[in-house]
């Protein structure tokens, strides 16, 4: 039969509401692509993101345009669909989240089609379960303190941040977890006035890694100094094409799929990164285990993960990933890969 295309968008609710700098979240909107040829079928999930002008139907408008593209030229035939990924990462005019749903579905779908995993299919040793970040959602500062002590077996935190008070979260924090790694993610919310007694705050709390303090387009003060704490790209980095202007800025990147345009180019980007010196972080849209799956590929080699949207969903898809202590299990093939 014809290969073809069922393209969804899903709603799930999140166990709380979720807070960042800019915004609160009470559910997960992702829009699922699965490509069926009627002996095997491969799912990619992506979440639009109107912080980037992405919209759930446009976002499955790209894809259905996209995947129409590689149909029309024979490339859905193949049982090696590497030029299919290769064409999608060509077609101009789709957005970061089209790309990765497409982009991991035709992943998932060409290792059902040749009855391996994906690390045989990329080559690459079998994936290992990885330690995470858990997150701890913006507020007061007795409230994520709070949270820090709930999650006492966890052994690295991710502090949500970007608001006044910034530096009383932090001390916190730290102080009812003296033995966990903390990440801080200000999500580009820290004035360019405080920048400096902040990041001095961050050092003095034992932060490991800031994520994104200032705007993606005015982070130019971040080259002019030495920082005490290594500052991570996350709204500023999307593909190769940032790796100029962000390696004279930052130590390190978040690399998440959405932001990418899939696995294909996240794998290029980290391997061009690592080249340039810089750390690299892999994260993710607030989405389910079928988005955390192929970006565990990529956790195998990171410095750090942040992967842990399954355990914000009231409840996750099914053959979902396993959050054990701050450990993330790798997927089964009933998943994805």
């Amino acid at each position: 039969m014809p290969t073809r295309i069922t393209i969804t968008t899903e709603t799930f609710p999140l166990a709380a509401p979720f807070r960042i700098s800019r915004a609160a979240k009470s559910e997960a909107h992702v829009v699922v692509a699965e490509i069926d040829d009627g002996l095997a079928s491969g799912r990619g999930e992506c979440v639009p993101y109107a912080h980037y002008g992405e919209t759930l139907e446009g976002v499955a408008a790209d894809i259905a345009r996209a995947f129409n593209g590689l149909s029309a030229n024979g490339l859905m035939d193949e049982t090696d669909l590497a030029a299919a990924r290769d064409q999608l990462r060509s077609q101009s005019g789709l957005t970061g989240a089209a790309r990765n749903a497409l982009d991991c579905a035709l992943f998932d779908l060409e290792a059902k089609r040749r009855g391996e995993t994906i690390n045989a299919l990329l080559a690459r040793p079998t994936l290992r379960a990885q330690t995470t970040c858990l997150t701890l959602s913006l507020d007061t500062p007795a409230a994520m303190a709070e949270a820090a002590r709930a999650l006492a077996c966890q052994p690295i935190l991710k502090l949500k941040l970007g608001a006044p008070g910034d530096t009383e979260r932090m001390a916190a924090v730290r102080a009812v977890r003296p033995d966990a790694t903390l990440i801080a993610d200000a999500n580009e919310g820290w004035p360019l006035a405080e920048y400096a007694a902040l990041i001095e705050a961050a050092a003095d709390a034992r932060i490991a890694l800031i994520e994104q303090p200032l705007p993606a387009d005015a982070d130019e003060a971040l080259g002019a100094r030495e920082s005490p704490v290594p500052v991570c790209a996350d709204e500023a980095l999307h593909t190769r094409a940032d790796l100029d202007r962000i390696a004279v800025r930052y130590d390190a990147i978040n690399i998440k799929l959405d932001k990418a345009g899939g696995l294909t180019e996240a794998l290029a980007l980290a391997a061009e990164a690592r080249s340039r010196g810089l750390g690299i972080m892999v994260g993710s849209m607030v989405a389910t285990s079928l988005s955390m799956a192929p970006a565990m590929v990529l956790a195998q080699d990171a410095d750090w993960v942040d992967l842990d949207s399954p355990f914000l969903l009231a409840a996750d898809r099914a053959h979902g990933l396993t959050i054990t202590d701050g450990v993330i299990s790798p997927p089964t093939r009933a998943l994805w890969g």
